[in-house]
């Protein structure tokens, strides 16, 4: 197939850093990768990691997603435009009760989240189709096919991005344009980290005493208990999206956490959707002993898998 071009976006910190390093370290030298971030003063942890492949098979370009002038530019300085691969990574989380949630920080959200990948793929796709070739990979989340509390604009905002990328796929089929939604669940990632210092800090005054008691002292301590036990890093989904580009048939979705799948699979099992909402309610509220010995085992069977 020859060398590709990866144009991958968010690569200052995360699963970008981790993909974009990881592709242009392939040993089969199968890809030239544009690792792209808003800010390029945030570019020294890449640089170190990319190593020898700096300005080889990885180059630094500055993208900002919520700018179409912005992407126009970045495209437009590539040789023919030509990008055979776009991984949309580039992200931004937000978790707490609504009531404390500013209207204009959601919508900065669905900027990046959402209209950031729209703004990609209006940009990307008429080459694409008119090439009769290209792959588009978007990082979405668990988060994208079941709704979690507390989670409710994050998990909109990849509603969302699932919803665009679904139906445009059929579109893209005709054109021999492949796209691949990549579901990671929790990933241990600066990303993260900083999201959750940031709810630990966060003005709850806005809600009431019973709300805010949940959320500190349910959520919170749940979602640590979470990551510790099942949480992937960013060099794990990195590894996985890999194997999605390079497969001759990608699938549309492809969720990187196997522990996660039974949690996302209820909500197939039952059309009415009771299910799961009666399922996490009875492991947040009413089971918490069942909870922690669930994590237990998954947090085991964890540790047995990435042994294997």
């Amino acid at each position: 197939m020859g060398t590709r071009k990866v144009l991958v976006t968010g690569c200052s910190s995360g699963i970008g850093l981790a993909l974009a390093v990881r592709l242009a370290k392939d040993k089969l030298r199968r890809f030239k990768v544009v690792a792209t971030m808003r800010d390029l003063d945030k570019r020294e942890a890449l640089e170190r990691a990319a190593g020898e492949s700096l300005n080889r098979s990885l180059e630094i370009r500055q993208l900002d997603a919520t700018c179409e002038d912005s992407i126009r530019e970045c495209v437009n300085s590539l040789p023919n435009r030509q990008v055979d691969v776009l991984v949309n990574n580039a992200g931004v989380g937000m978790i707490g009760p609504l009531e404390c949630q500013n209207v204009s920080a959601m919508q900065e959200l669905f900027n990046t989240n959402f209209f950031g990948l729209v703004r990609l793929v209006k940009e990307l796709l008429p080459d694409m189709k008119q090439r009769q070739s290209g792959h588009i990979v978007v990082m979405s989340s668990v988060l994208g096919i079941q709704g979690l509390l507390f989670n409710d604009v994050y998990a909109a905002s990849k509603f969302a991005v699932e919803g665009f990328c679904e139906s445009l796929a059929v579109q893209a089929m005709k054109f021999n344009v492949k796209m691949t939604l990549v579901e990671p669940g929790p990933v241990v990632t600066e990303f993260e980290k900083k999201v959750y210092e940031e709810a630990e800090k966060m003005d709850l005054s806005e809600t009431d005493e019973e709300t805010a008691r949940i959320f500190r002292q349910i959520y919170l301590k749940y979602s640590h208990k979470v990551f510790n036990s099942v949480g992937q890093t960013p060099e794990e989904v990195a590894e996985q999206s890999l194997q999605v580009i390079v497969s001759k048939n990608p699938p549309f979705r492809h969720q990187t956490n196997r522990l996660y799948m039974p949690l996302t699979a209820m909500k197939h099992a039952d059309p009415t959707g009771c299910l799961p909402i009666d399922a996490f309610y009875k492991m947040i509220f009413q089971h918490d002993r069942m909870f922690n010995a669930s994590l237990s085992i998954l947090r085991i069977l964890h540790r047995r898998m990435g042994a294997a």
